[in-house]
């Protein structure tokens, strides 16, 4: 079937030994992305190294319509996890088959892996000298097999421009609508959650799922306070506040904050504020100094350095990308 006209291609590599829920992330919430009148904006071809069939971690096999030719054409590839990473677990080469695959793949693709297949980008050389992660059960083995990579265990999603990486399963899922995100704003991306009944955005990392002793079930929790500081995001509101109105002390309520979030209060109330300052741009015509000001920036100054420092674009930038009819 020829490709839609102006629909990004994305294109899903699935390997031998393929697990399946992770199989089925890319097609679900890429498909989910619409534009105008429900114009799809994204075509997504599942393939495999060589056309033939894959079996699954699940006990059955897939059998897809296309081979490696689709990696020609793709915009994007994603590769989700597999349980039959053989030598690649070890650092060892990409299997031939593969190789032959890869290199179909046209120079400035953006490359994607979710999970575990951080070990075929990684045996692929394209990790190399940049920061990655994987699923935190992996990732202590994943830096001894390729030290040249910056892993960072926490988060529940790498990007590096032209390479991302997720941690596992469900941050898949995270890193699909972050793609949608930034190929199209957060409307799109928002829309496309709510459609496969997801949220848009999960805060924290993956240090939030890290086994750890189960807390005493008399211990408080400060989600409460983040839904209360997510109502007051304009007003200056200092870590002593947060932690009086979770009634505890300022050591404990920066433990127990980090331990839910996986980030501290200061850098999650950052992200917060980040995150409606894009919306504001995206959705109003507010000027930059009052969508500064809405979100807690206080100053457009304070705005940009934190917009160039996440995003690398400033406020105005952002939105005339992803504002139809912005002003220049």
């Amino acid at each position: 079937m020829p490709a839609r006209p102006n629909t990004h291609q994305v294109a899903v590599l699935a390997l031998d030994g393929v697990v399946s829920f992770e199989l089925g992330i890319a097609p679900r919430i890429f498909n989910s992305a619409k534009g105008p009148g429900g114009t799809p904006l994204y075509e997504v071809t599942v393939c495999t190294a060589d056309g033939r069939p894959v079996r699954t971690e699940a006990g059955f096999s897939v059998a897809v319509d296309h081979g490696p030719e689709a990696l020609a054409t793709a915009d994007t590839v994603v590769i989700p996890p597999t349980h039959n990473l053989g030598a690649m677990a070890k650092g060892g080469p990409l299997p031939e088959p593969l190789v032959r695959a890869f290199r179909r793949i046209r120079p400035g693709t953006r490359m994607v892996s979710i999970c575990t297949a951080s070990y075929v980008l990684g045996a692929a050389g394209l990790l190399d000298g940049r920061p990655a992660t994987t699923h935190w059960c992996d990732a202590a083995a994943f830096a001894r097999v390729f030290p040249g990579v910056d892993v960072d265990p926490g988060v529940l999603f790498v990007d590096d421009g032209d390479v991302l990486t997720s941690a596992g399963a469900a941050a898949g899922i995270d890193l699909c609508l972050h793609l949608v995100r930034r190929d199209h704003g957060s409307a799109v991306a928002n829309r496309a959650a709510r459609h496969c009944v997801v949220p848009p955005w999960r805060d924290g990392g993956q240090a939030q799922y890290i086994e750890r002793p189960v807390p005493e079930p008399t211990l408080a929790s400060t989600a409460a306070t983040r839904a209360w500081a997510l109502e007051r995001l304009q007003e200056p509101l200092s870590l002593g506040e947060m932690a009086a109105h979770a009634r505890m002390s300022l050591r404990t309520f920066t433990r127990r904050f980090r331990e839910e979030a996986g980030m501290t209060p200061g850098t999650w109330l950052t992200a917060q504020r980040l995150e409606l300052a894009r919306q504001l741009l995206e959705s109003s015509d507010l000027p930059v100094d009052l969508v500064a000001h809405r979100a807690g920036f206080g100053t457009a100054n304070s705005l940009r350095q934190h917009m160039r420092s996440v995003l690398g674009v400033s406020p105005v930038a952002y939105r005339r990308t992803f504002q139809v009819g912005a002003p220049a």
